[in-house]
């Protein structure tokens, strides 16, 4: 005997589900034409990208690894992915998890010099949120002589290498941090769930749902990240340390201090930083972002310096320049602006020991060179 479809199921079946969908997507669009959104045809048309990029990871988050007794490793930030200032010298993998399970990851920890693992409640999709409930560096990570290593994430405590979760949590995030691409090597990870069998199924009572949380977080990652780019226009150009706390609602790692802003640079003007003092730490860096806070394309282009790669002064010293063209040869920290006259930046202490502050000042080309 035929059994009637339920009330999910049917809308999968004429469609409703799927035109829904498309309705919300086209008004999660509307952050585009918000008051304060730079008019600039550049800006818009990167915000319209942006929008796609976004909708790429919340299909990859919510459908294709959106079960988490099925958990694996998948990107919310990648090199045409970024969300939030995403550092151009990580790796990043998510996962999603369920404080009601157990997981195993495994691997091989390679010579990136930093790596974190990072258990997370709530979710950009949600509530715009990425509490940490969990975290596990690096340095504290027990290794075998060959490389590998386990770690067991779980509420329980575990003995060994041990990632703690809460009943409130529902995701994972690894942080890969490099000096020099060229020459290190990632961990490769793998995750699992504990006593997992068989494969996921795509289910048609709970399609919709992953849709919907879909197109939620292209909504409110987009609207997040205005609010803050609107906050930050209080200390335009300058670069002082964020709300800590703030950064770590928002998924950030507690072994990294932010100072984040917003940069305008006419054509005719420069920004000049300078780091007067480097203390111990792990490394740090300086990246630049468009108006969406998306890093601009560090593929091809110098948006960021860091630790390894930053040109130092004989007293220790680092200057960095941020102008539409090349200053010369005296200022080889040049960092361009890829064509936009503003964005976000964002100065990462990465374990270091203090945190000292750095200079900003915004100057005309000319003028450069009467700077120390």
């Amino acid at each position: 005997m035929a059994t009637t479809p339920s009330g999910k199921v049917q809308r999968i079946m004429d469609g409703s589900a799927w035109r829904d969908f498309c309705r919300e997507l086209e008004r999660a669009g509307d952050v585009l034409l918000q008051e304060e959104v730079p008019a600039d045809p550049l800006q818009r048309a990167e915000g319209i990208r942006y929008l796609t990029r976004l909708l790429r990871a919340g299909l990859e988050q919510q459908l294709e690894y959106g079960d988490p007794a099925f958990s694996g490793f998948y990107q919310l930030s990648n090199q045409t992915i970024k969300i939030g200032n995403d550092n151009p010298d990580n790796i990043y993998w998510n996962a999603n998890v369920s404080g009601a399970y157990e997981y195993r990851i495994s691997g091989t920890r390679g010579t990136v010099p930093y790596l974190s693992f990072g258990t997370k409640s709530g979710g950009y999709e949600v509530d715009g949120t990425m509490v940490p409930t969990g975290k596990l560096d690096g340095r504290d990570l027990q290794v075998r002589p060959d490389g590998s290593f386990e770690i067991l994430v779980s509420c329980k405590p575990q003995p060994g290498n041990w990632l703690p979760m809460t009943p409130e949590t529902r995701a994972l995030i690894v942080r890969m941090t490099f000096l020099d691409r060229e020459k290190e090597v990632p961990a490769k990870l793998r995750i699992e769930r504990i006593g997992a069998e068989g494969a996921p199924m795509l289910d048609p009572e709970t399609l919709e749902e992953g849709l919907q949380r879909a197109v939620g977080l292209v909504r409110r990652t987009s609207k997040l990240f205005v609010e803050w780019m609107n906050f930050y226009s209080a200390h335009e150009n300058q670069l002082p340390s964020d709300d800590q706390e703030r950064c770590m609602r928002a998924g950030g790692d507690a072994q990294i201090h932010y100072l984040q802003s917003r940069w305008r640079v006419l054509p005719d003007e420069a920004l000049w930083i300078r780091v007067p003092r480097i203390p111990e730490c792990a490394t740090w860096n300086l990246q630049i972002s468009n108006y969406w806070m998306e890093s601009l394309d560090y593929r091809y282009l110098k948006i960021h310096v860091n630790k390894h790669t930053a040109h130092y002064e004989p007293d220790g010293s680092v200057r960095i320049v941020l102008a539409h063209r090349d200053p010369g040869p005296r200022f080889p920290n040049w960092l361009t602006t890829a064509g936009h006259e503003e964005g976000g930046m964002l100065f990462r202490w990465v374990e270091a020991k203090e945190h000292p502050p750095v200079e900003t000042r915004l100057v005309k080309l000319e003028e450069l060179a009467a700077l120390p």
